[in-house]
């Protein structure tokens, strides 16, 4: 009780910490600027003269694109000006600071039908052309730009920056939005009915349910009483709103047009109030918690949401039952029977539960109850979703070939369109998919018509279900007896389709993705683009799945190495057998594990079958060039016990090598295998592999086992508990592998990246795996990563943003550690913390990775014992968190943009060298493996100092003459 106590408190002191920085302060000057730039609007509509003709002229483009008729009015001033929004009832949220300046459009200036056809739409567009002609004469004001409600090309607003500039809330701005209130009559916006005589199907005119929505929604902008009321008298209330806001706006899956949005968040706080299922006594984190439970779990939700009888008018059973058949979502405002989720999509609501659950689980099972994953980590599209996707459609005419605005407007169709082309498509292998077209993100003016609204890119997101699912390359359709369905599964797959016998007997149609095992992670975008391709006719140039762009980086030739990874563990197992069944040691081979990289598949180039590790040499081709250096690969063996192992540790390791030797000459004896020995070791040529054995000592291992502080434990040989750490390692990283077999080539991207930017001394390959290990142990506010591009993304975050200098990075992969141990390894990492040398640096590692089996940090990021080697290790991390934070933000920003200029996938690896005092570069043709070498040597700057001759005494390359 007392530890759940103390990690309240310390989420309420961050909670009060971010509410300080987020909120608005509304002081003296902040509310100047707020009445100066809206007396300055008023004035300029002021000298708009009464009567003056407004003409379609104004924006001829778009006026003709929606497709009204009729639009000519005489202007009239507005009937209201006030202030709206967040503004209104205190609860603004930094970084983007605004105040929404509602205009009552005259009634004067509408015609009693100009609800049809998009007369209103086109009206209210003209109206707001004049209002910018006027304010762009103030002096007041800087400057005005176009944009759009909720992404909605028909609805623009006017952004008005003044010209004056206040510190506390830079890059301020007022957003007038027109209201519509009196304007039209309500019956003729009825769900059922067609206000767009143009849109018939047949005889039958369609109704327009979102169409009328979009006006009616502006009819009811000021109409926000019911949520005021609530808000300006409770302070917990509006805490929550803003929090939840920022939680919100770090989700960009959910924080969008067809999702969720600042107002609708003040609407459900308001209906969780109205029904007394939040209270006055609670605090802004009880309130969020019970918000998003609702969100995640109220069953209200498939009934729709109605206020209170005493704040909400007569909504009959006919109008809820139009709201619920119109609409997936229903939020009814309290005033009449409009729906104020009408843009939300029944995709967009179940990502928002989905996320709403997420977040609960942060919340439960994250350290501070979730602070840092809830409202402090960003969750964008690149590290959210397993396969990005990105359509350019730009200059693309079907999109809008029906015309741009029906009820919905085209680029909301094709979102749809798009969704469920990819939704058969991928079937069973996704578990989710979000296709959002932000396409009035760019700078946009309503002179141009709404024809250029397809210059930003639709972005999809992809989650995989399994990597099974995902990986699978046979799709098996309907039985060849079912025609209807067979003629419809060709008709969907075209050329792919075919019809096959399966080992069961059956034969149905099925469609194949035949892949190499090291390219399976390309199944899912073959499929997308063939699909894509045949059902919209786009060229595979303008479909850019992201998911093979850094694996470059990987391969070597035309595959990838790790695809030799199946001969290599079957050279192991044969090794492994032989091994045992040596007879002729005093001690038998008990146990044999293997612990380079390569066998747990994270090894970035695993070794290939080199020709002259056979046992039988003269099987080589004539004149074969083969590389003369062979990677060793390390095998731990143990023995079994015995009490006359020496004492003292020379002769200790003596021993271990009498038996390496002696195991060396059985193998070669017996099997016929070639064998190298020295004192430290012997390698075992065998099946294209140099195997490197290794001999743990019983005794050492059993001395470990004891208490760190043990006098004994010290005395362990350095060989023993290395060996001993790397076989714990090995297994544990193994086991991690066999549960989520992508991670492997995270952990290769990872270690790729870190030694490309000359990281490998500080981050050595096992910190890599147990970094990337935490992301599958700990993937909260995420799922588990499901491709190697979002994983490697994750990755490079952690690096970036993991506060480092007072936090611990704990890997319990088997769920090792009780809560004791959590407690030891805090009480260590403080206490290396606590110590200070000389300068004022801490003696211990700057990059704390604690496991079950080092609970010191001392395997793999060691220790510093003095201050100026700390010092170092300090600028090292800085110079690593850098980096990672550089290749983090280009990699996200790849995912949303074409490649433009210098900034390329190929940059993530390139390292820049002007940091640095001296330079060496090295012959490139006297490496061993310089096929691996990502770009070449080349230094453009600075002063040549000197040049040496390539050296005659190594030769990466021999020539066998047979």
């Amino acid at each position: 009780m007392e530890g759940n106590a103390i990690v309240t408190n310390s989420t309420e002191l961050k909670v009060s910490e971010l509410l300080k920085e987020v909120h608005v302060d509304y002081s003296p000057h902040f509310s100047k600027l707020v009445d100066d730039t809206v007396s300055a609007i008023k004035t300029s509509i002021d000298k708009i003269p009464n009567g003056f003709k407004v003409t379609a002229e104004l924006a001829s483009r778009f006026v003709t694109d929606i497709g009204a008729d009729k639009v000519e009015f005489k202007f009239k001033k507005p009937a209201l000006i006030t202030i709206g929004g967040s503004y209104s009832i205190q609860s603004l949220a930094r970084p983007e600071v605004n105040v929404d300046l509602i205009i009552r459009l005259p009634k004067e200036c509408f015609h009693e039908k100009d609800y049809l056809n998009y007369r209103y739409h086109a009206k209210r567009c003209l109206y707001l052309c004049l209002m910018k002609n006027y304010l762009e004469r103030s002096a007041s004001i800087g400057r005005v730009e176009w944009s759009t409600l909720q992404n909605e090309a028909r609805k623009p607003l006017l952004i008005v920056y003044p010209a004056a500039k206040l510190v506390e809330v830079p890059g301020f701005f007022v957003r007038i939005m027109p209201s519509a209130k009196d304007i039209l009559g309500m019956a003729k916006l009825n769900l059922k009915r067609n206000n767009i005589h143009n849109l018939s199907n047949g005889t039958d005119l369609q109704a327009t349910p979102k169409y009328n929505s979009s006006i009616l929604e502006d009819m009811f902008i000021e109409d926000t009483e019911f949520i005021n009321n609530y808000f300006l008298g409770w302070k917990e209330l509006r805490e929550a709103l803003i929090l939840l806001k920022v939680w919100a706006q770090q989700r960009s899956s959910i924080y969008v047009h067809d999702c969720l949005n600042g107002f609708l968040i003040s609407v459900i706080l308001a209906y969780l109030a109205s029904k007394q299922e939040i209270s006055n006594s609670m605090k802004a984190t009880e309130i969020i918690r019970v918000t998003l439970n609702f969100i995640a779990t109220s069953e209200s939700w498939s009934r729709g949401l109605y206020f209170p009888k005493e704040s909400q008018s007569n909504i009959t059973k006919e109008q809820k039952m139009q709201l619920k058949e119109s609409f997936p979502v229903v939020i009814c405002h309290p005033s009449a029977g409009f729906n104020l989720a009408f843009r939300m999509s029944r995709i967009g609501f179940s990502r928002l539960q989905d996320e709403a659950a997420l977040t609960l689980r942060c919340m439960e099972k994250c350290r501070d109850g979730g602070f840092q994953e809830v409202f402090m980590t960003k969750i964008d599209y690149a590290v959210k979703y397993d396969y990005c996707m990105r359509i350019n459609l730009k200059g693309k005419k079907e999109v809008f070939a029906s015309g741009f605005c029906l009820d919905d407007e085209c680029w909301r169709s094709y979102e749809d369109k798009i969704h469920g082309i990819l939704s058969k498509g991928l079937n069973d292998r996704a578990k989710s998919i979000q296709v959002t077209w932000r396409n009035t993100q760019c700078q946009w003016s309503v002179d141009d018509g709404l024809s250029v609204l397809d210059k930003e890119p639709l972005l999809i997101g992809i989650s995989v279900s399994t990597l099974e699912k995902a990986f699978r390359m046979v799709d098996t359709g309907p039985n060849a007896e079912s025609k209807e369905e067979a003629l419809e599964f060709r008709k969907f797959w075209g050329e792919k389709a075919e019809l096959r016998r399966f080992k069961d007997g059956r034969i149905s149609e099925s469609t194949v993705w035949e892949s190499e095992q090291w390219a399976r992670h390309l199944v899912l975008k073959r499929i997308a683009e063939h699909v894509l391709s045949r059902h919209l006719s786009l060229s595979k140039e303008n479909i850019v799945v992201v998911v093979d762009q850094l694996d470059f980086s990987l391969l070597h030739g035309d595959g990838d190495p790790i695809s030799y990874a199946g001969s290599l563990l079957g050279a192991f197992d044969v090794l492994s057998k032989r091994l045992r069944l040596i007879e002729d040691l005093p001690l038998k081979v008990s146990s044999v594990q293997p612990l380079d990289s390569a066998f747990r598949f994270t090894s970035v180039f695993p070794p290939e079958p080199h020709l002259l590790a056979n046992e039988k040499i003269e099987s080589l081709r004539l004149n074969k060039l083969v590389r003369s250096c062979i990677q060793p690969l390390e095998v731990m063996i143990q023995l079994e016990g015995s009490g006359n192992w020496p004492m003292d540790e020379i002769a200790i390791e003596k021993t271990k090598s009498s038996f390496l030797i002696q195991i060396g000459v059985s193998l070669q004896k017996t099997w016929g295998t070639t064998c190298t020995a020295t004192e430290d070791n012997v390698d075992v040529l065998m099946s294209g592999y140099a195997f490197r054995l290794k001999i743990l000592h019983e005794r050492g291992l059993s001395l470990l086992k004891k208490e760190i502080g043990n006098d004994q434990a010290k005395r362990v040989p350095s060989v023993d508990k290395k060996l001993f750490i790397c076989s714990q390692h090995a297994n544990m990283i193994n086991g991690l592998q066999s549960r989520y077999p992508i991670f492997g080539s995270i952990v290769r991207l990872a270690k790729r990246w870190g030694a490309s930017h000359l990281f490998s001394a500080c981050l050595v390959e096992e910190a890599v795996e147990l970094l990337v290990a935490y992301l599958f142990l700990n993937p909260l506010p995420f799922d588990v990563p499901c491709s190697r591009i979002t994983g490697f993304l994750r990755f490079l975050r952690l690096l970036a943003h993991y506060d480092w200098t007072f936090s611990p990075l704990i890997v319990d992969i088997n769920n090792d550690l009780s809560q004791s141990d959590e407690k030891e390894i805090n009480d260590n990492f403080l206490l290396r913390r606590k110590g200070q040398g000389e300068n004022g640096h801490s003696v211990g590692p700057a990059m704390f990775l604690a496991t079950v089996y080092d609970k010191e940090s001392e395997a793999w990021t060691g220790s510093s014992p003095s201050a100026m080697v700390s010092c170092s290790v300090d600028l090292e991390l800085k110079r690593l968190v850098a980096y990672a934070r550089s290749s983090a933000n280009l990699l996200t920003k790849l995912t949303f943009q074409e490649e433009i200029g210098p900034y390329r996938w190929e940059c993530l690896f390139r390292t820049p060298l002007n940091n640095y005092d001296a330079v060496i570069i090295l012959h490139k043709d006297k490496l061993p493996y310089p096929q691996r070498l990502l770009f070449p040597s080349e230094v453009d700057h600075g002063t040549h100092v000197a040049e040496g001759h390539t050296s005659k005494c190594f030769q990466p390359f021999c020539c066998r003459k047979i």
